[in-house]
């Protein structure tokens, strides 16, 4: 492509700028605090934080508002904050099992070790509006929260519960848990190169686009690929974050980061076994920062999906989009997507140019014959 390198106009960029800032100003009022995006508009705010890559809730919810709600946008301010900043440590791997839940189900069995916990959830609601709302104030809202508080039962609530995927490998219904010693692949330095390994696919995904994810888990849901799955365990809640002490080495808390964790069985594999060489199922695993269950379900089929497409195969390209490693990991990020799409806005005079000359002259040559 060519590219004209755009020189003046400085002033009309100055006043682009301008424009949406009148935008969200023209209407007086009360400007929107970023508390109120953080904590009113948490869901929101997590996917922005998932898809950015950094746990701030507090920026992801200056980006919403700096961006006026473009969660694309927002995602983006993450990223590039996020590269400013020095890396202090790395932390060793870190799972679900000791994540203080909020949310808890499965759709595998009735009844689960530590019982179903619904939590926070619309799933159970009709969608209709609550016109309320409206003129909601903060008399309502504090007057919401001290009710709810003197509802709740006097009953502790364990430390943490037990997974399912471990019943079920005990009972040597699915293949042991991988040991790899191998350091994460780290999607921020290093680049994609194909073929890649589980963890480089799983990190891809745990930052990718909500939408995009759901789009192509869709279609392999719908046929165009053969995992049809069945939620072990979907869990919500806060998982310790553990760094090294700078002086000890020694594991310590340094705080918590609110996490989605979901964990699909598909139907048995065929050329994964047992010790006994008896089929077993075959799992999926899903992922990602803040409270997103659609990414974390979605990613979950696809990190199944795409064991099929490199486990299972022989050597010839996936015949589902679904199932193909590079097709689904070069797709599924917002930020790379969007700037893609929205640099057909810059200048593309030299190229469209061409272009025309082309056409102009097979038009000539042609002779006017249709």
């Amino acid at each position: 492509m060519g590219y004209v390198a755009t020189k003046g106009g400085e002033t009309a960029i100055r006043e682009a700028a301008r424009v949406l800032e009148y935008l969200r100003a023209r209407a007086g009022g009360t400007p929107v605090a970023v508390e109120a995006i953080r904590d009113q508009l948490h869901l929101l705010t997590g996917r922005v934080i998932s898809e950015g890559g950094l746990y701030d809730p507090d920026l992801a919810a200056l980006a919403l508002k700096q961006s006026a709600g473009d969660t694309l946008e927002a995602a983006f301010y993450l990223r590039a904050f996020r590269s400013t900043r020095a890396r202090l440590g790395v932390t060793e791997a870190h799972d679900g099992n000791g994540m203080r839940l909020i949310r808890r189900i499965s759709s595998a069995f009735k009844e689960i070790p530590g019982g179903q916990m619904l939590g926070p959830t619309p799933d159970y609601l009709h969608r209709l509006f609550r016109f309320e709302h409206l003129a909601e104030g903060g008399d309502a809202l504090r007057t919401i929260s001290r009710e709810w508080l003197a509802s709740l039962p006097d009953a502790d609530l364990p430390d943490s519960f037990p997974k399912v995927v471990d019943a079920l490998r005990a009972e040597g219904l699915l293949p042991p848990a991988p040991q790899n010693n191998e350091a994460a692949f780290d999607i921020t330095r290093d680049p994609l190169v194909f073929p890649v390994n589980r963890s480089a696919a799983l990190a891809t995904m745990s930052r990718a686009e909500t939408g995009s994810m759901l789009g192509i888990a869709y279609s392999n849901m719908r046929g165009y690929g053969d995992i049809h799955p069945t939620v072990a365990e979907l869990r919500v809640g806060y998982v310790p974050l553990m760094l090294p002490h700078p002086i000890t080495g020694e594991p310590i808390e340094a705080g918590e980061v609110l996490v989605t964790e979901c964990e699909v069985v598909a139907m048995y594999s065929a050329t994964q076994g047992d010790a006994a060489g008896r089929p077993v199922f075959s799992l999926g695993y899903g992922a990602c920062f803040g409270h997103n269950e659609v990414k974390a379900i979605s990613m979950a089929i696809l990190d199944r999906a795409l064991q099929k497409g490199i486990g299972e195969g022989n050597g010839k390209r996936p015949d589902n989009p679904s199932e193909d490693p590079e097709f689904v990991l070069l797709h599924i990020d917002g930020v790379d997507s969007m700037g893609f799409c929205t640099h057909y806005k810059m200048p593309h005079y030299v190229t469209f140019q061409s272009d025309m000359d082309r056409l102009r002259s097979t038009r000539e040559k042609s002779g006017g014959k249709q």
